[in-house]
């Protein structure tokens, strides 16, 4: 039987490619880390939040401004009940959560109702609490649909009861979702809505949404980090040129 002598050059490459393996591994840890308890990254697949976010939007969500969850950083599994090391929201923020229906699709809109609140829309006009909730009629919404044309839609911004402002837009104030009951929030839930007033599945439809239990909340918007025009897919770079939406780069969600 023979043996071959290792060489300092073996031994180098060796090293060098344990010291690659590693380096990529802490990589990865700091990756899942990252992603699991601070920032997580979404795209925006729908209209519901059009004029505050578009299809196309791609955002960084903040895991920890509410505390964790099972639907936080356990993926779903029963790791444990309720939040840890969180509060409530509050009214206004954009939130990413987890649908009640199937605790697995995640939908992002804006807190509107707080636990103990009573909702309403009475001729396309928000109320809380039994008041009205102040909008103001601005310029209006001016996009293109799919086949080109330029379609204009009325726009307002709406001032919170805390005096937190956003913009809405409203294609009519006689729409379905426009007049509903008057929904008493649950404890330990939220009343969630889209600033698309009319286009929007949202806890109006309580088959559909409802209330959303505090514990599915996934994380608070915080800003953009990227943006492509409607239709075009993040891995188009050759389109990117074009369809980048470089006014949007970085600005944060209100």
């Amino acid at each position: 039987m023979t043996f071959q002598k290792q060489t300092a050059s073996d031994a180098k490459k060796e090293s060098g490619f344990a010291e690659t393996v590693k380096t990529v591994l802490y990589a990865v840890i700091i990756a899942f880390g990252v992603r699991t308890f601070a920032f997580e990254p979404f795209n925006i697949p729908s209209g519901s939040m059009i004029p505050t976010l578009l299809i196309g939007d791609y955002l960084f969500v903040s895991k920890f401004s509410y505390g964790y969850s099972k639907h936080t950083v356990g993926f779903g599994l029963p790791l444990f009940e309720g939040r840890i090391l969180g509060g409530l929201p509050e009214r206004g923020d954009v939130a990413v959560f987890k649908l009640p229906r199937d605790n697995k699709t995640d939908y992002i809109k804006r807190v509107i109702g707080l636990p103990g609140d009573t909702i309403q829309m009475i001729g396309g006009v928000l109320h809380i609490n039994g008041q009205p909730v102040k909008r103001e009629r601005i310029e209006d919404y001016v996009a293109q649909d799919g086949l080109g044309r330029t379609v204009r839609t009325a726009q307002y911004i709406e001032t919170l009861p805390e005096g937190r402002t956003h913009k809405i837009i409203e294609e009519s104030d006689n729409g379905p979702l426009d007049n509903t009951p008057a929904y008493k929030v649950p404890a330990d839930h939220l009343f969630m809505m889209g600033d698309n007033r009319d286009n929007s599945l949202d806890s109006r439809v309580p088959a559909q949404v409802g209330f959303v239990p505090v514990e599915n909340l996934v994380g608070r918007a915080e800003f953009l980090f990227f943006s492509l025009d409607e239709g075009t897919r993040f891995f188009e770079v050759w389109r990117w040129p074009v369809d980048l939406r470089f006014s949007r780069l970085f600005s944060g969600v209100r």
